[in-house]
């Protein structure tokens, strides 16, 4: 019997490092029956469409900069994704909020990477360097990163993956940053779509239970 491919749509803003993370573990074998099929960029010439053109990934533009409201804007990658038959969307780096249209369309099929601990350093105003900023700023000893279910509240999802990583005196932002990508973001991600292609994923009761643990 022929194992079905779980069709996987990333969304990014930029440079989409996180989309490389997974481009890799696709490559490796690490997304289970997992294959990315469509990578959307809310902004024109990003190096995140580079990655896809460099790897045979379709790709296209929705520029959020082109709509006058989100309802539009959100209808319009509903769209996108049901035309290409997706079954799972990855937010990677994906800088513009949604309303409840994709909610719906995609429930608890949504994953995003947080680069903090959740329920620290999250919501609304703490995205890239903000959060490490914030972190440091509050002088704590540990960070790291965190891959959730997308809800309609910012950061606010069922959590599926957590990995810790400790934080260093002479830190700055940008150091802290580069370190929980190498050593959680670019691990957990590919870690928590590979359990979701597997079915390995249940949601009860606003939490994640993860069949084998």
């Amino acid at each position: 019997m022929e194992t079905k491919i779980t069709k996987i749509g990333v969304l990014l803003s930029g440079g989409g490092t996180n989309f490389q993370a997974l481009i890799d573990a696709e490559k490796r074998g690490d997304l289970g029956n997992g294959k990315i099929t469509l990578a959307i960029s809310s902004k024109p010439e990003v190096y995140g469409l580079e990655r896809a053109k460099n790897n045979d990934i379709p790709s296209k533009v929705i520029a959020r900069k082109a709509y006058n409201d989100i309802a539009a804007y959100t209808k319009d990658i509903v769209d996108a994704l049901k035309a290409e038959g997706i079954d799972l969307v990855v937010l990677a780096g994906f800088l513009t909020i949604f309303d409840e249209q994709l909610y719906n369309a995609f429930p608890n099929r949504i994953l995003n990477v947080h680069p903090a601990l959740i329920p620290s350093f999250c919501g609304k105003g703490f995205y890239g360097l903000h959060v490490h900023e914030a972190a440091l700023a509050k002088g704590v000893k540990v960070s790291g990163a965190t891959v959730h279910i997308v809800t309609p509240e910012c950061d606010a999802g069922p959590i599926v993956l957590q990995k810790a990583v400790a934080v260093k005196q002479d830190d700055t932002p940008e150091t802290l940053q580069r370190r929980i990508m190498e050593e959680a973001e670019w691990k957990i991600l590919p870690e928590a779509v590979k359990l979701f292609c597997e079915d390995k994923i249940t949601v009860k009761d606003g939490k994640v239970y993860i069949e084998g643990e």
